[in-house]
Parts: structure tokens; sequence; C-alpha cells
């Protein structure tokens, strides 16, 4: 198990500096976007490259962080009933919902998106707007992205388990410092 829960700390970092990298991207989005309604409204110059260009960023956002939005718990939940339960029936819930809804449905969206890049990198698609952008790197962040949320999945179960275990605290608590966390384990591990 201490393996297992390597595995899951360098998961666990990998998107936890996937997700801090990803910020900026947020920053570029609204500068994009700033610039792009000021230029239509005021010199009523439009530029599909550059309203693509927002569409890119905000899918690299919402693809490239659902791992860390996984890692930090604050991904949608519905807590209605599952709130009600014991914790540890909670996590059985959790280790149920993995193994057999997210992980296969994860798996398969990055399967089928690996495809639809490669499709679109070899016939160079590109936009059928005026000034559009090529497509593939859009299309290349599907299989990214649901690659990481796999891996994050994959972490989140060896936690669980290893919660269950008594050799770890509650995973379901909110990580607010996990990078601490993961730069503290770091620190350690190379001390010894």
């Amino acid at each position: 198990m201490k393996l297992l829960l390597r595995v899951s700390r360098a998961i666990d970092w990998l998107n936890e500096r996937i997700g801090r990298l990803v910020y900026w991207l947020v920053l570029a989005a609204v500068l994009i976007s700033t610039a792009n309604a000021l230029s239509r409204y005021m010199f009523h110059l439009t530029s599909n490259g550059w309203l693509e260009m927002q569409w890119y960023l905000f899918a690299a956002i919402f693809l490239l962080c659902s791992g860390y939005t996984f890692l930090h718990n604050e991904h949608i939940r519905i807590d209605v009933v599952s709130q009600r339960f014991s914790r540890r029936t909670q996590i059985w819930v959790d280790i149920f919902g993995t193994i057999f809804f997210m992980l296969p449905m994860t798996v398969f969206i990055t399967y089928l998106g690996w495809f639809m890049f490669k499709e679109s990198y070899l016939v160079h698609e590109v936009s059928a707007d005026p000034g559009g952008l090529v497509r593939w790197p859009v299309k290349l962040l599907v299989p990214v992205g649901f690659f990481l949320l796999s891996l994050q999945g994959i972490s989140e179960l060896i936690k669980r388990i290893a919660f269950l275990m008594g050799l770890i605290p509650d995973p379901l608590e909110k990580h607010v410092e996990a990078a601490l966390e993961i730069i503290k384990d770091e620190v350690e591990e190379g001390a010894q």
C-alpha cells in the first residue's frame, strides 16, 4: 500500500502543478476577451481567430483542471442522500462510483478523444470560419483532460482504500493546502 500511496502522491503532485499553471490561462482568457470586446465596440474590428482562442482557453481551463478540481474535492457531488451516511459508507459509495462509473467513463472518453484528435491532426482540420484556428490543439485537450481526470480518480481510489485500512486521514475533507502537504512530503522523503 505504501507504493500505491506514493503513486497517489505523484498523481496529486501532477494535477496540482497543472492546475496551478492553468490559472494563468484564466488571465489570458480575460485579457483576450477584453481586447476582443474593446476592438469590436470601439473600432468595429472583429476576429474569428481571437474569438476561437477564447473558446480554446475556456476548454483548456475546464478540461485540464478537472483532475485538479477532483483533487481538492471541489467537484460537483450529489450529497442529498449520501450526507446522511456515515463517513465509512460515504467512502464505500465513492469507491463504488469511481470503479463502476467514473473510471470507465473517463477511460472511454480518453480513448475516443484520442482518435478524434488524431483524425483532426492528420487531415489538418481548420475552423470553417474565416480567420479561424487550427482545430487539432483543442481536440487534443479532450483526451489529455480526461486522462488527467482518470489518473486523479485512481489516486482518490487509492486514498479512500487507504483510509478504510486506517493508513491515512479522511480523504473527503477539503484539502485547502494540498500543495503544501505534497511539498512537505517531498522534502521529508528527500531528507531520508
